[in-house]
């Protein structure tokens, strides 16, 4: 029998615990004692600590409420069943209940409240296998407690197969919560062992607490993208994390793609004016549209690896300026496009791309892996209700501007092009600011780095400051620099209240 309590499990070369070993370690660690609350997919998650043996150990309740109103007498009315306001709901709810209930047990016992809210895949297979799943948690007895929440999407095209997965996960993140809060690449990375790849995608991830306070969980959102548990995750301006389906469901999407090393004037202009023209397009309203800034794992690769410190350079400028980021794996802008029309509906996508671009987008070399190559892109590419807005850049360092009607495009494609222009999907950002086409971003971080005089001309005002105050880019700051931009950060956060 393996003794579960005496492996050596930092040893990166011992084998991965099943499914049934990682609950019955936790059924074995009587300082380890909650409830759980599942609504949709089954007591799935629960079951597996009782078939592990000694659950006694671990489970003080398991419930379940299916029919609303039930649910609504014990955690209150909502709109939608399977969000994260129903979670939050009923991890309050139980974790308050263990404390109410087991007072006695509060200075030797780290009390843990799971639930999920799930909807598998129904009998027509008429929807999308998604859910919530949350633990509240203490590593520490008499304690405040800590928050993992995470949302998943189920590939599997069997419900009882999705419910399966759902209890997989479920067993990982309390295991991950307890035993791989330390090592958070480990963390993410264990949330699906015990599954087949492509069963389960992970797109938003968000840990908080007081035993957590040096996580930043944008980290773990590129965490996600970079361990292939997703395609795409999101954040606000804020820094918090954001669950994609939610934040785009039926709404208009905008969205430039770009490295933003650093943000210049030119990245302003094509998002200030490609609004302008978006929010002229018909049914296109100001408050059910949002911007987003798009950074994809190619653009964040340095010599083959992602500095982490370089990726939050760019986001921090990215959110002080108001933008939602996300960051995504789709190198061809017909992915990203397939992304944003499968969770928005039928609401409208528009894209901001330079008109140097273009040459790529028509070029049939990236489209090698499609069966139709080039049309088939195209077909999704330029689907209903996609449009791209194309910003004028100077050719080759030279005066003439190119723009999407004088593109000069293979002539292979020239009807499909005209077919283009003719039905609206690919049209002109008018009104640019000329003044600022001959900025480059990759001489601007140069400039940067060099500390050479002439870069704050190419950027915006706010992001120079934000770049000298907190040595963004490798500016080259005196430790007295450094000293006064922690100084004045932390009054901020006390004027917040964040601190």
């Amino acid at each position: 029998m393996i003794d579960l309590d005496t492996m050596n499990y930092n040893d990166t070369n011992f084998r991965t615990l099943t499914t049934k070993e990682k609950a019955l370690r936790i059924n074995l660690n009587l300082d380890i004692y909650g409830s759980f609350a599942e609504i949709g997919a089954g007591q799935e998650i629960a079951a597996n600590f009782f078939k592990a043996g000694a659950a006694s150990g671990t489970v003080a309740k398991t419930m379940s409420a299916y029919d609303m109103s039930f649910s609504d007498a014990i955690y209150g009315k909502c709109k939608r069943y399977v969000c994260e306001d129903r979670l939050d709901t009923m991890l309050e709810r139980e974790y308050k209940l263990l404390h109410l209930r087991l007072s006695k047990r509060k200075k030797s016992t780290k009390f843990f409240a799971m639930a999920d809210t799930v909807e598998t895949l129904n009998y027509q297979r008429t929807n999308r296998g998604h859910g919530w799943l949350g633990l509240r948690f203490q590593l520490h007895p008499d304690s405040p407690p800590n928050d993992c929440i995470i949302h998943v999407v189920m590939h599997d095209v069997d419900g009882l197969d999705q419910q399966q997965a759902i209890g997989v996960v479920g067993v990982n993140l309390l295991y991950g919560c307890h035993y791989h809060h330390n090592d958070p690449d480990q963390f993410i990375n264990s949330l699906v062992d015990n599954l087949i790849p492509g069963r389960i995608e992970i797109d938003m991830f968000r840990i908080s607490g007081p035993d957590f306070k040096d996580i930043d969980n944008r980290l773990m959102a590129l965490k996600l993208v970079k361990s292939g548990l997703t395609n795409a995750t999101m954040f606000g301006p804020q820094g918090n994390v954001l669950q994609a389906s939610e934040v785009l469901y039926k709404k208009n999407v905008l969205v430039l793609r770009g490295r933003f090393r650093p943000v210049t004037k030119v990245n302003m202009d094509m998002l200030t004016k490609g609004l302008d023209q978006f929010l002229h397009e018909p049914e296109v309203e100001k408050d059910e549209t949002i911007v987003i800034s798009e950074l994809t794992l190619n653009a964040l690769n340095a010599g083959g690896a992602i500095d982490e410190k370089d990726f939050l350079d760019r986001v921090d400028i990215l959110c002080s300026l108001g933008q939602t980021v996300m960051i995504s794996t789709f190198r061809e802008y017909y992915k990203l496009v397939h992304y944003f029309s499968r969770i928005t509906k039928t609401k409208r996508v528009g894209i901001i791309l330079g008109s140097l671009t273009l040459h790529k987008l028509f070029d049939s070399k990236y489209y090698g892996d499609l069966k139709g190559n080039i049309l088939e892109s195209f077909g999704i590419l330029f689907g209903n209700n996609v449009k791209m807005y194309v910003y004028p850049a100077h050719e080759h360092d030279t005066d003439e501007l190119v723009t999407s009607k004088n593109f000069p495009v293979p002539d292979d494609l020239a009807h499909l092009y005209r077919h283009l222009q003719a039905n609206n999907k690919i049209g002109d950002i008018e009104n640019v600011d000329l003044s600022v086409l001959h900025i480059i971003s990759d001489k601007a971080l140069a400039m940067i780095k060099a500390a050479e005089p002439g870069w704050e001309d190419m950027v915006p005002e706010n992001v120079e400051d934000i770049i000298k105050s907190k040595c963004l880019f490798d500016y080259p700051c005196s430790l007295e620099e450094r000293k006064k931009s922690e100084e004045k950060e932390g009054k901020k956060k006390k004027a917040l209240g964040m601190e």
